[in-house]
């Protein structure tokens, strides 16, 4: 059996994986949800939902520091990785050694097609192909409202999301104009006078990968007096997998409390 990865790079199966590794949050969640319970066998360490997947299979480090000799220990049949989220040297190492499997996430259909070529790897299929569908069907009950924002995703520097991002994506998709999505950076750190300069309606502060609370809140209103700023939760914003299939009911609350 022949795959062909998001990056179109193919690798060769002679049968259904039953030793996998994933280096993704939101693809190992995925995983677990479309039944690859005793297949899964390494995972990072940020891959913490469920909280059964965490506690029961083996780490393997961080998305970007990889314990190369962890995964090698683990013999897997194949190894599902992401462009942005993995270190592309140590992709390139492994993929010296294994079979990877890469996808390469900007939009909802990359993310729809993502679930479906790993169904297709892991002999899933049904089961992906039954998630898109709900996952599809829920974004046509998707509400829009029409403001300009920000998301945040780091601070101290600040760094937000800007354009060909996911976030960015599902940010259109909710009709909210990104003051950034003129700057050539996917990206880009700014300074408390830019962010003032630039004069969004809104501000979005993400649960992650900083975890912003309640006091970032206080701290960015005194300078942004007309701003609207509220945390948000990260992970329905920006994990592309199974994750998906609550992300609209949780869009449509946040717009209607906007």
């Amino acid at each position: 059996m022949i795959f062909t990865d998001q990056l179109n790079n193919t690798i060769e199966l002679n049968a259904f994986p039953k030793r996998i590794i994933s280096l993704v949050p939101s693809q190992s969640e995925l995983l677990w949800n479309l039944g690859l319970r005793e297949e899964l066998v390494g995972i990072t360490k940020f891959c913490i939902h469920p909280k059964e997947l965490h506690e029961s299979v083996t780490l393997v480090g961080g998305t970007k520091t990889l314990n190369i000799a962890k995964i090698r220990s683990l013999k897997p049949d194949v190894i599902i990785g992401n462009k942005e989220e993995n270190d592309q040297a140590q992709i390139e190492a492994l993929q010296k050694e294994f079979k990877v499997w890469m996808s390469d996430i900007f939009t909802l259909t990359d993310s729809l097609s993502m679930i479906e070529g790993i169904g297709e790897l892991v002999g899933k299929k049904e089961e992906a192909e039954k998630l898109t569908s709900q996952i599809s069907s829920s974004f046509k009950d998707l509400k829009q409202t029409h403001q300009t924002v920000l998301y945040f995703i780091w601070n101290k520097p600040y760094m937000l999301a800007g354009r060909a991002t996911f976030i960015g994506h599902l940010l259109e998709k909710i009709g909210l104009k990104n003051c950034i999505s003129d700057i050539n950076s996917r990206y880009p750190t700014l300074s408390l006078d830019d962010i003032i300069n630039l004069n969004p309606e809104l501000i979005f502060l993400s649960s992650e990968p900083y975890p912003f609370k309640e006091t970032h809140v206080k701290e960015l209103q005194k300078r942004l007096p007309n701003t609207r700023i509220l945390i948000v939760d990260g992970e329905l914003f920006s994990w592309y997998g199974s994750r998906l299939t609550h992300s609209v009911t949780y869009f449509n609350k946040l717009i209607k409390s906007l």
